[in-house]
């Protein structure tokens, strides 16, 4: 972790790589608990972030945290260096599956954390992990109604991983704990995901960072890690999406109008829609429409 000193350091030297038009930009204090570290120690890395927000050079601060650390000390000092986000590890809605994981917070926690921080009018994030001890498909659902009843602005879903030299690589080698597959994963966590947009929860990120130690497998045990899972399980959510059109036809050319961000998911990692549409089809294409929003799509054959 880098000393306050240092932090003006690594700040510039991120804000000289970004394009000079760029819309936001984040302070992000990230990588432990960062109300869990003494309040006189929070108020010093505030402090060098509280310039670059007055002077514009960033849009936000945003900081990750446990539900048990928010208490009114906490949100006062929060509020007086205008931090905008503040992400909880909830992880699950569920008590059984918390307790189960030694997480040491409730559920309770949670929404008191969440309640205090949109009283604030700090905006509020939420991470989830699918495929705890414990958790089921029913709960992740639970978890994900629960998140955007707390009317969380942001979610994070993170499939359940097995990391070298953590309680959970025991049980694992027990036998006691069996990570999800890489399927379950994808279909659980694309039923999540569907809940939370109904919500209007904007998922900005799903699977886990792809470190080095889990490129090389120097520190994953098991699970299901992939570095693109986020198009993965978009790809599984637009396969729904496009069912209708996997049937029998006498046609012999599809085209599929999509909006431009959903172009690269629509498709398909590794082209998985495309393909299974051209098992029926001679000649299938997509095409950008700026006209759409989300999953909206048209579809012409001939």
């Amino acid at each position: 972790m880098p000393e306050p000193s240092g932090v003006a350091e690594i700040i510039d030297k991120h804000l000289a790589s970004f394009p000079k038009r760029r819309k936001e930009i984040e302070i992000g204090f990230f990588g432990g608990n960062f109300t869990g570290i003494p309040i006189d120690k929070q108020e010093e890395y505030l402090a060098v972030a509280r310039p670059y927000l007055k002077d514009g050079k960033v849009h936000g601060i945003r900081l990750s945290t446990r539900p048990d650390y928010i208490n009114e000390q906490v949100i006062k000092l929060l509020k007086t260096y205008k931090v905008s986000t503040v992400e909880l590890g909830a992880q699950s809605m569920v008590d059984e599956v918390l307790l189960k994981s030694c997480r040491g917070h409730t559920v309770a926690d949670t929404v008191k954390a969440s309640q205090m921080i949109k009283a604030a009018r700090i905006k509020l994030g939420l991470q989830m992990m699918i495929g705890l001890p414990g958790d089921t498909a029913e709960y992740d659902l639970e978890t994900a109604a629960a998140i955007t009843d707390l009317e969380a602005d942001d979610a994070r879903i993170y499939p359940t991983l097995v990391i070298k030299g953590t309680a959970l690589e025991k049980s694992f080698y027990d036998g006691n704990y069996h990570p999800l597959s890489m399927e379950e994963a994808i279909k659980r966590s694309a039923s999540v995901f569907k809940v939370l947009e109904q919500g209007s929860v904007n998922v900005i990120k799903m699977g886990l960072h792809p470190a080095e130690g889990f490129l090389s497998g120097e520190e994953l045990v098991a699970g299901p890690f992939h570095e693109a899972f986020r198009e993965l399980v978009m790809t599984e959510i637009w396969s729904e999406e496009l069912a209708p059109l996997r049937k029998e036809s006498d046609n012999k050319k599809l085209e599929i109008l999509v909006a431009p961000k959903q172009f690269n998911f629509a498709i398909g990692h590794a082209a998985k829609n495309k393909k299974a549409l051209l098992k029926l089809y001679d000649t299938v294409v997509f095409y950008c429409d700026e006209n759409l929003e989300k999953r909206e799509y048209n579809a012409h054959t001939y």
